[in-house]
């Protein structure tokens, strides 16, 4: 059989490198993305087919499909795995942030489908869109990371229908808390928007607890990875794969718990529960 080959993009660190690593181990070839030359260099010599790219540039989006085709033949798995989480609050950060975050997490994701689809159609494959369990249960100053990863999970059910005439399979894979990056891109990002101006700046404390609440007992991005893999050979995958410590309580939590409840309780937790 002749080697498979899968995409994924967002492999500077964490999640993206973790998964690049365990396919290139499993035998697949693996075609690595990231924005800095630095890590596509760092890509490169680690054996991947290493490509710069920018989720968001439609031009090189088609050129790496070309090049996919010329010198892959095929594409057989593409996730979608770039995307940050902005923090802060709604307010602060403004429609400016939102269609920031947007543009990265949610309209990429299907850019980069859209360009993919003729291999993927060619070859039967896989889109595998790595989601969040934040779009399952919205946190304080989290909102517009939240509602991307919530767009996300209703357009990866939309592209499960739309693209099974053409017997591509679309697997959503929901994330808890996975040690990585993350955390600390999150918390850097909310450093940025922090400033005395903003009406919450007396509970600044809470939106720092919100940007590091992904690295709260964190499953080792490794075994988040080999689990996804898994997921990926099986004859029979399934369409949403939740994975990593709190991914399955929260979104139980979502569920069950009274909204009235949960909001006191998060309120509480990121220090919602005074006046200001």
């Amino acid at each position: 059989m002749s080697q498979p080959t899968v995409l994924i993009t967002g492999c500077s660190s964490g999640i993206g490198r973790a998964l690049a690593e365990v396919f290139q181990q499993a035998g697949y070839s693996v075609w690595a993305s990231a924005r800095k030359p630095a890590d596509v260099a760092e890509l490169s010599a680690a054996g991947f087919h290493a490509v710069e790219l920018d989720v968001n540039d439609g031009l090189a989006l088609g050129q790496l499909a070309e090049r996919l085709k010329a010198e892959a033949g095929g594409l057989d798995v593409l996730i979608n795995n770039a995307g940050y989480g902005a923090m802060g609050p709604l307010l602060d950060g403004g429609v400016e942030a939102m269609r920031k975050q947007f543009e990265t997490n949610v309209f990429a994701l299907i850019g980069v489908t859209r360009a993919c689809f003729p291999l993927l159609r060619q070859s039967r494959g896989l889109v595998v869109n790595i989601g969040s369990v934040s779009g399952v249960l919205v946190t304080p100053f989290a909102g517009a990371y939240c509602a991307s990863k919530a767009a996300v999970h209703a357009l990866t059910d939309a592209l499960r229908l739309e693209l099974a005439p053409f017997a591509i399979e679309v697997m959503e894979v929901q994330p808890g808390a996975i040690a990585s990056s993350f955390g600390a891109n999150a918390s850097q990002q909310a450093e940025q928007l922090i400033d005395q101006a903003s009406p919450w700046w007396p509970i600044r404390e809470g939106i720092r607890a919100r940007a590091n609440a992904s690295q709260d007992n964190p499953t080792p991005v490794s075994q988040f990875a080999r689990q996804l893999l898994t997921a990926v050979q099986r004859r029979k995958r399934p369409n949403l794969l939740r994975l990593g410590h709190g991914s399955r309580s929260m979104p139980l939590l979502a569920a069950l718990v009274p909204k009235r409840l949960l909001e006191a309780v998060l309120k509480n937790r990121f220090g919602l529960n005074r006046s200001l």
